[in-house]
Protein backbone atom coordinates (compact mmCIF):
# COMPACT_ATOMS: atom_id res chain seq x y z
CA UNK A 1 0.00 0.00 0.00
CA UNK A 2 1.28 3.60 -1.26
CA UNK A 3 2.40 5.33 2.35
CA UNK A 4 0.66 8.63 1.27
CA UNK A 5 -2.77 6.08 1.65
CA UNK A 6 -1.64 4.12 4.49
CA UNK A 7 -0.92 7.68 6.30
CA UNK A 8 -4.36 8.85 5.76
CA UNK A 9 -5.51 5.58 6.83
CA UNK A 10 -4.00 6.08 10.41
CA UNK A 11 -5.10 9.61 10.72
CA UNK A 12 -8.72 8.76 9.78
CA UNK A 13 -8.49 5.34 12.68
CA UNK A 14 -7.09 7.93 15.25
CA UNK A 15 -9.99 10.23 13.75
CA UNK A 16 -12.58 7.59 14.60
CA UNK A 17 -11.13 6.54 18.03
CA UNK A 18 -11.23 10.10 19.13
CA UNK A 19 -14.51 10.49 18.24
CA UNK A 20 -15.10 7.62 19.65
CA UNK A 21 -13.92 8.18 22.76
CA UNK A 22 -15.34 12.18 22.87
CA UNK A 23 -18.83 10.16 22.31
CA UNK A 24 -17.94 7.48 25.19
CA UNK A 25 -17.10 10.56 27.34
CA UNK A 26 -20.40 12.23 27.54
CA UNK A 27 -23.51 11.79 29.87
CA UNK A 28 -26.90 12.75 29.56
CA UNK A 29 -28.91 14.10 32.76
CA UNK A 30 -32.43 14.84 32.51
CA UNK A 31 -32.93 17.47 35.49
CA UNK A 32 -36.21 19.22 36.79
CA UNK A 33 -36.05 22.95 35.32
CA UNK A 34 -35.63 24.76 38.63
CA UNK A 35 -32.13 22.97 38.94
CA UNK A 36 -30.75 24.67 35.92
CA UNK A 37 -28.58 27.87 37.00
CA UNK A 38 -27.09 25.12 40.10
CA UNK A 39 -26.86 22.28 37.82
CA UNK A 40 -24.73 23.95 35.34
CA UNK A 41 -22.13 25.00 37.65
CA UNK A 42 -22.09 21.36 39.12
CA UNK A 43 -21.67 19.88 35.70
CA UNK A 44 -19.02 22.50 34.77
CA UNK A 45 -17.35 21.29 37.83
CA UNK A 46 -17.75 17.91 37.19
CA UNK A 47 -15.88 18.45 33.74
CA UNK A 48 -13.32 20.09 34.54
CA UNK A 49 -12.42 17.25 37.54
CA UNK A 50 -13.25 14.17 35.36
CA UNK A 51 -13.26 15.29 31.62
CA UNK A 52 -16.66 13.81 30.91
CA UNK A 53 -18.72 15.86 29.36
CA UNK A 54 -22.44 16.59 30.48
CA UNK A 55 -25.68 17.13 27.81
CA UNK A 56 -28.19 18.51 30.79
CA UNK A 57 -31.77 18.59 29.44
CA UNK A 58 -34.21 20.88 31.70
CA UNK A 59 -38.08 20.70 31.94
CA UNK A 60 -40.70 19.31 34.45
CA UNK A 61 -39.94 16.19 35.48
CA UNK A 62 -43.28 14.80 33.99
CA UNK A 63 -42.37 15.74 31.44
CA UNK A 64 -38.65 14.37 31.31
CA UNK A 65 -39.94 11.06 32.23
CA UNK A 66 -42.28 10.80 30.11
CA UNK A 67 -39.41 11.28 27.45
CA UNK A 68 -37.34 8.99 29.28
CA UNK A 69 -40.53 6.21 28.56
CA UNK A 70 -40.76 6.79 25.10
CA UNK A 71 -36.90 5.86 24.34
CA UNK A 72 -34.88 9.22 24.79
CA UNK A 73 -31.37 8.04 25.97
CA UNK A 74 -30.85 9.77 29.07
CA UNK A 75 -28.22 8.40 31.63
CA UNK A 76 -29.34 10.59 34.94
CA UNK A 77 -32.60 11.41 35.86
CA UNK A 78 -33.03 14.26 38.81
CA UNK A 79 -36.56 14.99 39.67
CA UNK A 80 -38.04 17.91 41.26
CA UNK A 81 -40.57 14.95 43.56
CA UNK A 82 -40.68 11.41 44.56
CA UNK A 83 -43.62 10.83 43.09
CA UNK A 84 -42.29 10.68 39.06
CA UNK A 85 -39.02 9.04 40.02
CA UNK A 86 -41.20 6.22 41.52
CA UNK A 87 -43.11 6.35 38.27
CA UNK A 88 -39.95 5.85 36.65
CA UNK A 89 -38.86 2.50 39.20
CA UNK A 90 -42.57 1.04 38.70
CA UNK A 91 -41.95 1.18 35.36
CA UNK A 92 -38.49 -0.22 35.54
CA UNK A 93 -36.79 2.70 33.31
CA UNK A 94 -34.98 3.91 36.88
CA UNK A 95 -31.74 1.66 38.71
CA UNK A 96 -33.29 2.14 42.07
CA UNK A 97 -30.05 1.17 43.65
CA UNK A 98 -28.30 4.15 42.29
CA UNK A 99 -31.55 6.48 43.71
CA UNK A 100 -30.23 9.23 46.30
CA UNK A 101 -32.73 12.28 47.85
CA UNK A 102 -30.48 14.41 46.69
CA UNK A 103 -31.51 18.22 47.68
CA UNK A 104 -34.93 20.01 49.23
CA UNK A 105 -36.27 23.12 48.60
CA UNK A 106 -38.76 25.89 49.85
CA UNK A 107 -42.34 26.72 48.56
CA UNK A 108 -42.68 30.17 47.71
CA UNK A 109 -45.02 33.59 46.87
CA UNK A 110 -43.42 36.04 44.27
CA UNK A 111 -44.26 39.11 42.89
CA UNK A 112 -42.76 41.58 40.40
CA UNK A 113 -39.71 43.13 41.34
CA UNK A 114 -41.62 46.68 41.43
CA UNK A 115 -44.84 45.39 42.75
CA UNK A 116 -46.73 47.13 45.04
CA UNK A 117 -47.70 44.17 47.02
CA UNK A 118 -45.29 43.78 49.92
CA UNK A 119 -44.44 40.90 52.72
CA UNK A 120 -47.29 38.98 53.40
CA UNK A 121 -47.86 36.18 55.76
CA UNK A 122 -49.18 32.71 54.77
CA UNK A 123 -51.57 30.76 56.97
CA UNK A 124 -54.95 29.28 56.88
CA UNK A 125 -57.69 31.49 55.32
CA UNK A 126 -54.66 33.99 54.22
CA UNK A 127 -56.89 35.94 51.00
CA UNK A 128 -54.88 34.91 48.20
CA UNK A 129 -57.46 35.34 46.10
CA UNK A 130 -58.14 38.72 46.92
CA UNK A 131 -54.07 39.68 46.66
CA UNK A 132 -53.97 38.72 43.13
CA UNK A 133 -56.86 41.31 41.95
CA UNK A 134 -57.93 40.72 38.69
CA UNK A 135 -54.75 38.62 37.91
CA UNK A 136 -53.53 35.05 37.37
CA UNK A 137 -51.17 33.58 39.96
CA UNK A 138 -49.05 31.20 37.74
CA UNK A 139 -47.69 28.04 38.90
CA UNK A 140 -46.44 24.78 37.31
CA UNK A 141 -49.67 22.45 36.07
CA UNK A 142 -51.23 20.84 39.29
CA UNK A 143 -52.04 17.49 37.95
CA UNK A 144 -48.18 16.92 36.34
CA UNK A 145 -45.44 19.59 37.41
CA UNK A 146 -44.21 19.05 40.65
CA UNK A 147 -44.59 22.59 42.15
CA UNK A 148 -48.37 22.69 40.55
CA UNK A 149 -48.40 19.64 42.80
CA UNK A 150 -46.93 21.54 46.05
CA UNK A 151 -49.34 24.41 45.20
CA UNK A 152 -52.18 22.75 45.29
CA UNK A 153 -51.49 20.79 48.19
CA UNK A 154 -50.29 23.93 50.25
CA UNK A 155 -53.34 25.83 49.11
CA UNK A 156 -56.19 23.05 49.82
CA UNK A 157 -54.29 22.56 53.31
CA UNK A 158 -54.86 26.06 53.89
CA UNK A 159 -58.71 25.94 53.22
CA UNK A 160 -58.23 28.65 49.86
CA UNK A 161 -57.85 26.58 47.12
CA UNK A 162 -61.52 26.80 46.04
CA UNK A 163 -61.26 30.40 45.74
CA UNK A 164 -58.06 30.69 43.86
CA UNK A 165 -58.27 27.45 41.68
CA UNK A 166 -60.14 29.97 38.85
CA UNK A 167 -57.14 32.75 39.10
CA UNK A 168 -54.84 29.60 38.66
CA UNK A 169 -52.39 30.14 35.74
CA UNK A 170 -50.88 26.57 35.10
CA UNK A 171 -47.38 26.27 33.01
CA UNK A 172 -45.62 23.43 31.63
CA UNK A 173 -42.99 24.25 34.12
CA UNK A 174 -41.64 26.24 36.79
CA UNK A 175 -39.25 28.39 35.07
CA UNK A 176 -42.18 29.27 32.98
CA UNK A 177 -44.63 30.44 35.48
CA UNK A 178 -41.30 32.02 36.95
CA UNK A 179 -41.09 34.15 33.26
CA UNK A 180 -44.79 35.15 33.61
CA UNK A 181 -44.19 36.82 37.12
CA UNK A 182 -40.96 38.20 35.79
CA UNK A 183 -42.38 39.80 32.87
CA UNK A 184 -45.62 41.12 34.40
CA UNK A 185 -48.12 38.60 32.39
CA UNK A 186 -49.06 37.70 36.06
CA UNK A 187 -49.01 39.92 39.62
CA UNK A 188 -48.30 36.47 41.68
CA UNK A 189 -46.79 33.47 40.74
CA UNK A 190 -45.81 30.47 43.23
CA UNK A 191 -42.11 29.06 42.87
CA UNK A 192 -39.35 27.06 44.40
CA UNK A 193 -37.63 30.02 46.68
CA UNK A 194 -34.25 29.13 44.23
CA UNK A 195 -36.11 30.05 41.01
CA UNK A 196 -36.96 33.63 42.59
CA UNK A 197 -33.37 33.84 43.82
CA UNK A 198 -31.84 33.46 40.38
CA UNK A 199 -34.76 35.94 39.04
CA UNK A 200 -33.64 39.97 39.52
CA UNK A 201 -37.07 40.43 38.07
CA UNK A 202 -39.43 39.16 40.89
CA UNK A 203 -38.97 39.08 44.88
CA UNK A 204 -40.11 36.58 47.06
CA UNK A 205 -43.49 38.13 49.28
CA UNK A 206 -44.61 35.16 51.46
CA UNK A 207 -43.18 31.54 51.87
CA UNK A 208 -45.21 28.46 52.95
CA UNK A 209 -45.65 26.89 55.80
CA UNK A 210 -43.13 23.10 55.69
CA UNK A 211 -46.17 21.26 57.07
CA UNK A 212 -49.06 23.00 54.53
CA UNK A 213 -47.02 20.92 51.70
CA UNK A 214 -45.28 17.28 51.29
CA UNK A 215 -41.63 18.26 51.93
CA UNK A 216 -39.71 19.56 48.70
CA UNK A 217 -37.49 16.46 47.39
CA UNK A 218 -35.29 16.25 45.16
CA UNK A 219 -34.39 12.56 43.96
CA UNK A 220 -31.21 11.42 41.53
CA UNK A 221 -31.19 7.82 40.07
CA UNK A 222 -29.34 6.39 37.01
CA UNK A 223 -31.39 5.29 34.24
CA UNK A 224 -31.79 1.52 33.56
CA UNK A 225 -29.51 2.03 30.15
CA UNK A 226 -27.39 4.29 31.92
CA UNK A 227 -23.44 4.43 30.83
CA UNK A 228 -20.94 3.51 33.33
CA UNK A 229 -19.70 7.30 33.42
CA UNK A 230 -23.16 8.11 35.12
CA UNK A 231 -21.19 6.52 38.44
CA UNK A 232 -18.81 9.26 38.76
CA UNK A 233 -21.22 11.71 38.26
CA UNK A 234 -23.77 10.23 40.53
CA UNK A 235 -20.91 10.49 43.15
CA UNK A 236 -20.14 13.83 42.28
CA UNK A 237 -23.60 15.40 43.20
CA UNK A 238 -22.51 14.10 46.47
CA UNK A 239 -19.45 15.41 46.99
CA UNK A 240 -18.37 18.80 49.34
CA UNK A 241 -17.43 20.35 45.72
CA UNK A 242 -20.90 20.20 44.51
CA UNK A 243 -23.10 20.82 48.06
CA UNK A 244 -21.15 24.55 47.98
CA UNK A 245 -22.53 25.05 44.69
CA UNK A 246 -25.84 24.03 45.50
CA UNK A 247 -26.21 25.47 48.89
CA UNK A 248 -24.83 28.78 47.34
CA UNK A 249 -27.98 28.81 44.61
CA UNK A 250 -30.40 28.16 48.18
CA UNK A 251 -30.84 24.37 48.10
CA UNK A 252 -30.59 22.04 51.17
CA UNK A 253 -28.17 19.69 50.45
CA UNK A 254 -29.96 16.11 52.00
CA UNK A 255 -27.33 13.55 50.72
CA UNK A 256 -24.76 12.65 52.87
CA UNK A 257 -21.24 12.39 51.14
Amino acid sequence: MPRFFASVLIVLAVGAANAAQSQDTTITVFAAASLKNALDDVDAAFTRQSRIKVVAGYDASSALMKQIEGGAPADVFISADLKWMDYGVEKKLIRDDTRVDLLGNELVLIAAKDSKIDKVTIAPGFDLAKLAGDGRIATGDVKAVPVGIYAQAALEKLGIWSAVEPKMAMTANVRAALILVARGEAPLGIVYSTDAEVEPRVKIIGVFPKDSHPPIVYPVAATIGAKPDAMPYLAFLRSQAAKSIFEGYGFTVLAKR
